[in-house]
């Protein structure tokens, strides 16, 4: 390794001359806090750095590229725009007017040689390809001491490659801005002492301690302190979070305020930021199916320009018409706009909460007609709200029937007495004493208030063990059932205190969102759930669903999956749960909650990083617009390059002009995917708004 040359704020470095070693220096030497662009040639063996010249990064640079790691984590960077082979382009044709033709002939094929070869050698290797054309069409011209028409071929076709490169190269490093760096260091208690050690040594379970302006390097669980975290970057919340001990704390988040120690539950890799780290560099390394198609397709097109070119040779033995239909390249335009336009939607998908894992994902998502709900978690917040209060004791109205049962209620973690908690918070509800509060495992609460023996739980427990009869509310609690209402009941003594109707909190975008949806082209809408036939077709109708399948067990949601794919259907599965694994794999696109259990995240092809449903509408209209560009963007390489083969078949344009206007249509699909994505990227709403 050495240096080649220096700026300030930027290295460029010769390597040998080895693609694996330059990926993973390439890697290793991005991953480093304080560089901020990377650009590798790996054919000249040359990486370019841009850093932020912080004190002792120039060392570290120079010591990764000499000796980078045997398994270097991060992505590995792309080809970048080198704009030599452009300017020798540039400077072959100004030579093939200029020099005297020898020299100009020499000039000519140093400038061809390389394409003309690697065509030669496809041919013998892989058939038809791409580069067998571009060789034809520089190389024919070559040979008949056409130089001004192979150079400009070449020119033209490098211009593309060059405008190409940099258009890639731009979109990765903006999908590499969403990953998160890995600190240099961390500090951590041991020994009773607060000691600072670097962050690859951190172990779980130990206390790491953040202090304001830091950022939190682990997922854990506050132990003291206090402070304000913003954790923006990681789940979209606008406002930074109070952390109180016994809050959880999130890897990205930054303390605005305050301090924390934190037990580090979750490190490196297996901490928030490390998995959304690890799905965007997957993502990026991870060719798309899509991709793979479109340059199926497009070597398939050069047949038809082969073919054409024999033709009107064989019908008018003309050299340069024949040149000229060699210079239509259905190809270029195809496979050019493609990964451009896959990645531009990935980034703009992260930017609005929803990260994609691979272009098969994208494509998938697109053509998705039913959508399969997990209710809990997705189409509600997983958490129970009280709808109704019907006080039945004498003397005892809603807000004192509340502020009993919350006031035994606190001191118990079960989700149906936290709702009651809550409600009573809400309204501002006074403590009530009580003397000591008894747990009944699986049944409810006991305590005693005033000289009263207050319980509350479910009906078995108050009828058939406390022997308190709620006879007379029969016809109310099937109604409050029939709504889809879970019921809590409550006694002073042994009489009926009052009774408490819950429901799982729905999400306030769900309706419009699922409108939207549907106004997108999804036909079917199925939600399944594990809850109780009224429970379940209640919630059902609010939405509208299409179809409610009730008490379901875990391993029903993936045969479910597999049977709506067996009638035809494009399913996309969204849940949460350990048990939504299974689903997520089976459908022909899973989708993960932002609060998802780890097995469905790993399962899922697409991530909601923030808390709202509506982001799921954002990734399928993005999905939707991204493959309709592609799709338009192939009818316009077909359509100009079959009219521009039509010139040149019929002797209308000249071999020049020919690669004039078919590179020239390659350089608009460019520009216009480009100017599509900075459309769409105006018309989106920012994340967490």
């Amino acid at each position: 390794m050495r240096i080649a040359h220096e700026l300030p704020g930027r290295l460029r470095l010769r390597l040998p001359a080895d693609a694996a070693l330059i990926a993973r220096a390439g890697a290793a030497i991005r991953a480093l806090p304080g560089v901020t662009g990377l650009r590798v040639n790996r054919r000249g063996g040359s990486v370019v750095v841009l850093h932020d010249g912080r004190p002792g990064l120039r060392a570290r640079i120079l010591a990764t590229a000499a000796n980078p790691p045997a398994h270097a984590e991060g992505f590995v960077p792309p080809e970048g725009a080198d704009g030599l082979d452009l300017a020798l382009a540039a400077g072959s044709v100004a030579g093939a007017f200029a020099l005297p033709r020898p020299l100009a002939a020499l000039a000519t094929w140093a400038n061809v040689a390389r394409p003309v070869l690697t065509g030669a050698g496809a041919a013998l290797t892989e058939g038809l390809k791409v580069e067998v054309l571009d060789a034809i069409a520089m190389g024919l011209p070559a040979l008949r001491g056409e130089y001004g028409t192979a150079n400009f071929t070449r020119f033209l076709m490098e211009l593309a490659n060059y405008i190409e490169a940099g258009t890639e190269q731009r979109s990765d490093e903006l999908l590499r801005t969403l990953l998160h760096r890995r600190p240099d260091d961390v500090w951590v208690e041991r020994g009773g002492q607060t000691v600072r050690v670097p962050f690859d040594s951190l172990q779980g379970g130990e206390s790491v301690v953040v202090g304001m302006g830091e950022t939190v390097p682990v997922d854990g669980l506050v132990l003291a302190g206090a402070g304000y975290v913003d954790q923006s970057a990681v789940t979209g919340e606008s406002l930074p979070l109070s952390r109180m001990p016994g809050e959880v704390a999130l890897s990205g988040g930054i303390v605005t305020d305050g301090r924390l120690v934190i037990r580090a539950d979750r490190v490196g890799d297996a901490t928030t930021t490390g998995r959304i780290t690890r799905y965007i560099q997957e993502a990026l390394e991870r060719p798309a199916e899509i991709e793979t198609v479109s340059e199926q397709l497009a070597d398939k097109r050069i047949g038809i320009t082969l073919a054409s070119a024999a033709g009107v040779f064989a019908a008018t033995r003309d050299w340069r018409r024949m040149e000229s239909v060699f210079m239509v390249d259905y190809s270029c335009t195809v496979k050019l706009g493609t990964p451009i336009a896959i990645k531009s939607a990935m980034y703009r998908a992260a930017k609005q909460g929803c990260l994609i894992k691979s272009g098969q994902a994208l494509e998938a998502l697109a053509g998705v007609d039913t959508l399969v709900f997990d209710k809990t978690g997705t189409l509600t917040h997983n958490t129970l709200q009280v709808t109704d209060i019907v006080p039945l004791a004498r003397g005892v109205d809603e807000e004192r029937a509340v502020a009993m049962v919350a006031s035994l209620g606190e001191h118990t973690a079960h989700p149906i007495a936290r709702a009651v908690v809550e409600l009573a918070q809400a309204r501002h509800l006074a403590h009530v004493a009580h003397e000591e509060v008894n747990f009944i495992v699986g049944h409810g609460v006991e305590g005693r208030i005033g000289g009263n023996v207050i319980r509350f739980g479910s009906r078995h427990f108050l009828e058939d063990d406390e022997h308190v009869s709620f006879a007379a509310e029969r016809a109310r609690v099937e109604a409050l059932k029939a709504e889809g209402k879970s019921m809590l009941y409550a006694a002073q003594d042994d009489r009926p205190l009052a009774m408490f109707a819950l429901r799982d909190r729905l999400r306030d975008e769900a309706a419009p969102v699922l409108a939207r949806l549907r106004a997108m082209g999804i036909r079917r809408m199925v939600m399944i759930t594990g809850d109780a036939r009224e429970k379940a077709l209640a919630f059902g109708r609010v939405l509208g669903m299409d179809e409610v399948h009730y008490e379901q067990q875990p391993e029903d949601k993936a045969s479910l999956i597999a049977a709506l794919k067996a009638q035809g259907a494009k399913v996309a599965y969204v849940g949460d749960g350990v048990n939504d694994g299974p689903a997520l794999m089976v459908a022909d696109v899973g989708l993960a909650m932002p609060r998802a259990a780890d097995i469905a995240r790993a399962t899922a092809d697409v991530l909601l990083v923030e808390d709202r449903l509506d982001a799921l509408a954002d990734v399928l209209e993005i999905a939707q617009d991204t493959m309709a560009l592609i799709r338009s963007n192939f009818r316009v390489a077909v359509g100009v390059n079959s009219a521009i083969l039509a010139g040149a078949t019929t002797g209308l344009l000249a071999p020049a002009t020919t690669a004039l206007l078919h590179n020239g249509t390659t350089i608009a699909v460019l520009v216009r995917s480009m100017r599509h994505r900075r459309a769409l990227g105006m018309t989106r709403r920012p994340a967490g708004a």
